[in-house]
């Protein structure tokens, strides 16, 4: 049973509704990025400059982790670089992964990458994975043309994302797009002068600009033995 800190940290803090715009994370996102020691959410602000150790009262001691809580973290990890996925979210990648032809932790991983707030996101139509969240599921983000405000939808190579015209005058849209912060990853094409961008292909493990080192196979391990 997952009872420990960071899971209560991570889960417990979610404010869960019926409908995939109404999860969102509402917990301190600073005492994430302390906890893996990477400015995780690509924030402007790196939280690690104000306090570099992990959070809690003796977080400058780092203890040996099992076997059972080193997988745990990985898995925390992946779900912390999509926007803070649920379990259910998780656990349900998975399972259609598995359902897939071929490698099931590639499939698993390109399942969440293309995931309409992460392009969102990678194209750097917004500063921060929640800020493609909200955009999303605000209205803000069409898809072919096509208004679709469902944070989930899988983006298949060839679609065109873009910012509706009506929003295009948002300054935080504006200031993400001219940001030097961050660069576009090679299975993407931006066109910054139309506010879009498109998925070229299905993006490989590799080709994934992930702020930390995951153990991937080690979290589908995890899934396939405690789901």
């Amino acid at each position: 049973m997952e009872e420990c800190g960071i899971i209560r940290l991570y889960d417990c803090t979610l404010k869960e509704v019926l409908g995939d715009q109404m999860v969102r994370f509402t917990g301190k996102k600073n005492r994430i990025a302390r906890r893996f020691g990477v400015n995780i959410f690509g924030r402007t602000r790196n939280p690690l400059l104000h306090k570099s150790n992990p959070p809690g009262q003796h977080g400058a001691r780092r203890r040996k982790k099992s076997d059972f809580g080193a997988s745990l973290e990985e898995k925390q990890k992946l779900k912390a670089i999509y926007g803070m996925l649920t379990e259910k979210q998780l656990v349900s990648y998975y399972k259609k992964s598995l359902q897939t032809v071929g490698n099931t932790a590639h499939h698993f991983a390109q399942m969440l990458e293309c995931r309409l707030d992460n392009i969102v996101y990678r194209l750097k139509l917004a500063p921060t994975i929640f800020a493609a969240q909200q955009l999303v599921s605000h209205g803000h983000i069409h898809v072919d043309g096509k208004k679709v405000d469902r944070r989930s939808f899988q983006v298949k190579p060839g679609m065109v994302i873009s910012v509706k015209e009506k929003s295009r005058n948002n300054k935080i849209i504006q200031e993400a797009i001219e940001s030097p912060m961050r660069t576009v990853p090679d299975y993407l094409s931006q066109d910054t002068a139309h506010f879009s961008g498109q998925l070229l292909a299905l993006p490989m493990v590799e080709q994934m600009p992930w702020p930390l080192e995951i153990n991937l196979p080690e979290i589908c391990d995890f899934l396939a033995h405690t789901t």
